[in-house]
């Protein structure tokens, strides 16, 4: 059997609950320029940990000694090597690896035409395709389309 209690002590006095106050919640920060953006590059390779200090070393010797008038600035947080304003190649370091970051061809962005696909895979010629499935691959479909892949039984008619 179940017996109802009367109210709380602090209410049957009159007094209201606390209840926590709200936290006001920040607007999101926007997007702005990093505060390393435009730095020397300096910085960030003694910022590595040594085996991936050596390979940075390394790689930006050989930077230096194929394009010596090239200029180094931190972008993204990553040293950006430019040759006659044009991004000649970029330095990255993650936990277990470096990256190093080459443009693509000069000139304007390649636009997408309709009908092309967005994958850097090499896709078999149409006209292979335009035959319908090879002599190897139709027992298997027609297996497919009995259902006996996906293991159903089909009733006796």
């Amino acid at each position: 059997m179940f017996v109802a209690h009367g109210p709380p002590a602090a209410m049957a006095l009159g007094s209201r609950v606390k209840t926590a106050p709200t936290k006001k919640s920040k607007p999101p920060a926007l997007a702005g320029r990093r505060a390393d953006d435009g730095a020397p590059v300096g910085v960030f390779f003694v910022k590595q940990p040594e085996p991936l200090r050596a390979i940075l070393d390394e790689l930006r010797g050989l930077i230096a000694q194929a394009a010596p008038d090239a200029t180094a600035v931190l972008k993204w947080g990553m040293p950006f090597f430019t040759r006659g304003g044009e991004t000649m190649c970029a330095l990255a370091a993650f936990k277990s690896h470096v990256n190093l970051i080459l443009p693509g061809p000069p000139g304007p962005t390649p636009t997408r035409t309709a009908g092309s696909r967005a994958t850097a895979r090499p896709t078999a010629p149409e006209t292979a395709l335009a035959g319908g499935p090879s002599a190897r691959d139709r027992p298997r479909l027609a297996e497919n389309r009995g259902g006996a892949r996906q293991g159903v039984r089909r009733a006796a008619a």
